[in-house]
């Protein structure tokens, strides 16, 4: 829409991702999107203080609100930082020091974090492919829950970020940003990447580190049963946006683009403790759905 004139997009939609049920998440939700031309990044942080503080007057009629025995203040401006920089502040690690090597990276980071490292994250840190990875997964386990406060992270690794720009001034990054309060995010955006060849070559790779999960994936369940296949996450096939690409070709003009969690938010002005308080039909668990339908009365 962008490409064909539209400078301003807006849709709200229900989305669904194959992903587990808890109190933060429910397979299928409900977001906002907005696509702005002629804007970037920082455009956006000042819509989402926007829209979320102008949904919190009509609410409460005032900022400071409290969420579970937490007061937070939705005062402007939210705090900015860089994901960089946030790692540091917490963790110790400074990943600009790193330098290329990841497996010096890794020995560091799992020095720093020491032994309270559960298997899963202890994991994580062992099979990221790049920094990139790496310092998203430090971010996720040791920084994330602690940004209480309405906090913007600045500046995603180019990795984990294939539809956003190149940053302005760093190589390695882009000029995107999640904001979190309450210790969950509430919104992702990005200026939109509109160079269809440096699209391409992304998406691309994307496919392919898919691709070789899969079939890697195919290969170690070759001998398990059925229902470990139809569970692997790895299992469904993946294709090419070659519209996207196309449209992209013709030409997009420089923009910004943001989701936003209504579900989340709504949640967080509510005060209540779980998604499926604020969803009308949230999905159960499965054997919840077999017990109603072994009922007969």
């Amino acid at each position: 829409m962008l490409v064909g004139g539209f400078e301003k997009v807006y849709e709200i939609g229900r989305i669904f991702r194959n992903e587990g049920i808890s109190t933060r998440h429910n397979p299928e939700f409900t977001t906002i999107e907005m696509y702005e031309a002629y804007s970037d990044y920082q455009s956006m942080m000042n819509m989402a203080e926007e829209v979320v503080t102008r949904c919190a007057l009509a609410v409460h009629g005032k900022l400071t609100i409290d969420y579970q025995g937490v007061e937070i203040s939705l005062e402007r401006p939210w705090r900015r930082e860089t994901m960089h920089n946030l790692v540091k502040e917490t963790t110790g690690i400074n990943f600009h020091d790193l330098g290329n090597d990841l497996k010096v990276a890794k020995e560091v980071t799992l020095k720093a974090l020491g032994t309270g490292l559960d298997n899963k994250d202890k994991s994580a840190i062992e099979a990221s492919p790049s920094l990139g990875n790496l310092l998203n997964e430090v971010f996720e386990i040791a920084v994330e829950p602690k940004l209480l406060q309405p906090t913007f992270v600045l500046d995603y690794p180019i990795e984990i970020s294939p539809l956003a720009k190149p940053h302005r001034s760093h190589a390695s990054l882009t000029e995107r940003f999640e904001l979190f309060i309450c210790g969950r995010e509430l919104a992702n955006a990005f200026s939109e990447l509109t160079d269809p060849l440096d699209q391409r070559a992304r998406l691309e790779d994307q496919v392919r580190q898919h691709n070789e999960k899969r079939a890697a994936a195919v290969s170690e369940t070759s001998t398990a049963n059925e229902d470990s296949k139809k569970n692997d996450d790895n299992s469904y096939e993946v294709t090419l946006d070659d519209d996207f690409l196309t449209a992209l070709e013709y030409g997009m003009p420089p923009a910004s683009g943001m989701g936003l969690g209504i579900d989340r938010l709504v949640m967080l002005l509510t005060n209540s403790a779980s998604i499926r308080d604020v969803i009308a039909f949230p999905a159960l668990k499965l054997q919840h759905s077999i017990i109603a339908a072994g009922q007969t009365d």
